[in-house]
C-alpha cells in the first residue's frame, strides 16, 4: 500500500453492531476530521477516477463529502442525489434494498443535460444497492455513466460482482477490505 492508502486505512474505524446487530459500520468521521487523511482520500479518488467527466454524482449523505471535492478537482459539476423530500421541483426516484433496510433516492429531473458523462462517487461499496439505484437515476436522466469511484469496497458483500452483472462500471476503489 502507498503512504496515502495506509493513512486512509488507519483513519477508518469499525463500529460493531451498528446500526443493528451483525452489521459492522465503517466510520469515516476520524478520516474527515484529519486534514491530511481527508486530502489523501480525495487525492486517491481523483487519481483513480475517469477523466472525461461532465458531472460527478454523490449520494446523501457521506457520498457528498467526497463527490464535491472530486468534482472540483476534475473540473466537473456536482449533482447531489438525495433522500425523498429534500429536493424541490420535479424528481426521478429509485428505491432499493440496503444490507440493513431499504431506502429511496431522488435527483432533479433537470440535473444534467442528456448525454452528459457522469461519474458516481461514494464512500463505501457494500451490497451495491445505493450505486445501482444511482445508476438507474443517471439512466433516467439520459446521461452516460462512465464509472464508479468509491473510497472503500467491502468485498465480502459482493457489491462489485452485482454491479458487473448489472453492466455498471468500471468500478474503482481506493481500499478493498
Amino acid at each position: 500500500m502507498t503512504y496515502r492508502k495506509d493513512l486512509i486505512a488507519s483513519l477508518i474505524r469499525d463500529v460493531p453492531d451498528f446500526p443493528e446487530p451483525g452489521v459492522t459500520f465503517k466510520d469515516i468521521t476520524p478520516l474527515l476530521a484529519n486534514p491530511n487523511g481527508y486530502a489523501a482520500a480525495i487525492s486517491e479518488l481523483v487519481d483513480t477516477a475517469a477523466r472525461d467527466v461532465d458531472v460527478v454524482v454523490g449520494m446523501e449523505a457521506r457520498g457528498f463529502m467526497f463527490a464535491g471535492p472530486v468534482a472540483l478537482s476534475l473540473g466537473a459539476g456536482f449533482v447531489p442525489v438525495r433522500k425523498p423530500g429534500k429536493l424541490p421541483g420535479e424528481v426521478y426516484s429509485q428505491s432499493f434494498v440496503l444490507e440493513y433496510g431499504s431506502e429511496t433516492l431522488t435527483v432533479h429531473q433537470d440535473a444534467v443535460p442528456p448525454g452528459s458523462k457522469v461519474l458516481i462517487v461514494d464512500d463505501v461499496l457494500a451490497t451495491a444497492g445505493t450505486v445501482r439505484a444511482t445508476a438507474s437515476l443517471v439512466e433516467q436522466l439520459g446521461a452516460e455513466l462512465v464509472g464508479v469511484s468509491v473510497l472503500l469496497e467491502l468485498s465480502a458483500l459482493g457489491g462489485r460482482e452485482k454491479l458487473d452483472r448489472a453492466g455498471i462500471g468500471p468500478v474503482d476503489a481506493v481500499l478493498t477490505v
